[in-house]
Protein backbone atom coordinates (compact mmCIF):
# COMPACT_ATOMS: atom_id res chain seq x y z
CA UNK A 1 0.00 0.00 0.00
CA UNK A 2 1.39 3.59 -0.98
CA UNK A 3 0.72 6.17 1.50
CA UNK A 4 1.82 9.60 0.84
CA UNK A 5 1.81 12.16 3.26
CA UNK A 6 2.01 15.75 3.12
CA UNK A 7 3.21 18.09 6.19
CA UNK A 8 2.34 21.85 6.75
CA UNK A 9 5.37 24.19 5.62
CA UNK A 10 7.40 21.46 3.88
CA UNK A 11 8.07 21.08 0.10
CA UNK A 12 8.22 17.82 0.18
CA UNK A 13 5.70 14.91 0.77
CA UNK A 14 6.64 11.84 2.59
CA UNK A 15 6.25 8.28 0.44
CA UNK A 16 5.64 5.16 2.30
CA UNK A 17 5.28 1.85 1.34
CA UNK A 18 3.25 0.18 3.79
CA UNK A 19 2.33 -3.67 4.37
CA UNK A 20 -0.65 -2.47 6.20
CA UNK A 21 -3.97 -2.55 4.94
CA UNK A 22 -5.67 0.65 3.39
CA UNK A 23 -8.40 0.28 6.33
CA UNK A 24 -5.54 -0.34 9.19
CA UNK A 25 -3.96 3.24 7.68
CA UNK A 26 -7.46 5.03 7.36
CA UNK A 27 -7.81 3.90 10.99
CA UNK A 28 -4.48 5.53 12.33
CA UNK A 29 -5.23 8.52 10.32
CA UNK A 30 -8.54 9.01 12.05
CA UNK A 31 -7.13 8.19 15.52
CA UNK A 32 -4.72 11.27 14.39
CA UNK A 33 -6.68 13.70 13.61
CA UNK A 34 -9.39 12.92 15.89
CA UNK A 35 -7.12 13.83 18.72
CA UNK A 36 -7.01 9.92 20.32
CA UNK A 37 -3.07 10.40 19.52
CA UNK A 38 -1.46 13.52 19.44
CA UNK A 39 1.24 11.64 16.67
CA UNK A 40 0.45 9.36 13.23
CA UNK A 41 3.11 6.67 13.30
CA UNK A 42 3.09 4.33 10.01
CA UNK A 43 5.92 1.25 8.81
CA UNK A 44 7.41 0.63 5.93
CA UNK A 45 7.79 -2.39 4.22
CA UNK A 46 11.20 -2.42 6.20
CA UNK A 47 10.52 -1.64 9.05
CA UNK A 48 11.11 1.67 9.60
CA UNK A 49 8.86 3.77 11.27
CA UNK A 50 7.25 7.58 10.12
CA UNK A 51 5.98 9.52 12.85
CA UNK A 52 4.16 12.92 11.98
CA UNK A 53 2.56 15.18 14.48
CA UNK A 54 -1.11 15.67 14.49
CA UNK A 55 -1.35 18.95 14.03
CA UNK A 56 0.76 19.47 11.19
CA UNK A 57 -0.86 16.88 8.76
CA UNK A 58 -2.00 18.38 5.63
CA UNK A 59 -2.97 15.49 3.55
CA UNK A 60 -3.17 11.79 3.37
CA UNK A 61 -2.77 9.47 0.07
CA UNK A 62 -3.60 6.21 0.01
CA UNK A 63 -3.42 4.00 -2.99
CA UNK A 64 -1.97 1.04 -4.37
CA UNK A 65 1.51 1.66 -5.95
CA UNK A 66 1.43 2.20 -9.86
CA UNK A 67 2.88 -0.55 -11.57
CA UNK A 68 5.67 1.14 -13.98
CA UNK A 69 5.45 0.22 -17.91
CA UNK A 70 8.27 0.36 -20.09
CA UNK A 71 8.64 -0.53 -23.80
CA UNK A 72 7.12 1.20 -26.62
CA UNK A 73 3.58 0.13 -25.78
CA UNK A 74 3.86 1.81 -22.77
CA UNK A 75 1.31 4.74 -23.47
Amino acid sequence: MEVRIGVQHATRELVIDSPESSDAVIAAVTAALSGKSSVLTLEDERGRRVVVPADKLAYVEIGEPESRRVGFGAM
